[in-house]
């Protein structure tokens, strides 16, 4: 009965996120085509990391009981389930997101270019010489502490197939097994903490690199993709009858 209640508060919470994603999407949206003032689209920015920050520590908190389900969640499709490093997105991938978004903005309008005409860009791709240097610095640095992190999984992973479960193997285990296990799930739920913390922090720090208005068009892309996987791992796991 407690796994099918643990099992049914996560399935609810990342649905509320879900749907929240998709409040905030509207919100933003609304404000790029609003015109919105820079004041405006701070207050915006400041509530949708405040969103963030608050799910993170709430999951913290739920999986403190049973940590393991949170790196395999049952309750997304089976494409969000291979794309997840450590429960959720890799930190490095907001900033490829930015290279895209530029890159696709550029290209877009490249032929204008060719020809000579003055192109208006959008805000991704006018990132200043400053902005690039300094969202480049954000990547090296997270990329090297996400290596750290994988490396910590590994380690946890051999370590666990090394004692515990090698005991049962060979025919032993006994009562020192749950207790095992236990310290084995703390060990994870930290490194699943230090990895939601590297998130925040980096998304935190892109927010800090970009305008108000770059930052509203991050943010609504990455929303938009974030659904977008819901919505094809969705209609591909019922395509291949995984419900």
């Amino acid at each position: 009965m407690a796994a099918t209640s643990d099992q049914s508060k996560g399935a609810c919470f990342y649905q509320e996120w879900m749907t929240l994603q998709e409040q905030e999407l509207s919100e933003l949206n609304k404000a790029i085509g609003s015109g919105s003032s820079h004041a405006d689209l701070s207050r915006l920015i400041d509530k949708i990391v405040t969103h963030f920050q608050d799910y993170v520590q709430r999951r913290s908190q739920m999986a403190r009981g049973d940590v393991a389900p949170y790196f395999a969640p049952t309750w997304c499709s089976s494409l969000e389930r291979s794309v997840l490093w450590i429960g959720g997105c890799r930190p490095s991938s907001y900033v490829r997101l930015i290279y895209a978004l530029c890159g696709a903005e550029i290209e877009s309008r490249l032929s204008e270019f060719l020809q000579g005409e003055r192109v208006e860009l959008g805000c991704l791709g006018e990132l200043s010489g400053r902005q690039l240097v300094m969202v480049d610095e954000l990547q090296r640095k997270t990329i090297v502490e996400e290596r750290n992190l994988s490396g910590r999984m590994a380690s946890l992973q051999e370590q666990l197939l090394d004692n515990p479960l090698a005991a049962i193997a060979m025919g032993g285990g006994g009562g020192g097994l749950e207790a095992a296990l236990d310290e084995h799930g703390r060990a994870m739920g930290a490194v699943l903490e230090e990895a939601d913390r590297l998130r925040l922090s980096t998304l935190k720090e892109i927010m800090r690199i970009l305008t108000p208005r770059q930052a509203v068009d991050f943010l609504a892309a990455s929303k938009k993709h974030r659904l977008c996987m819901q919505e094809w791992g969705r209609k591909r796991d019922l395509e291949h009858g995984r419900n």
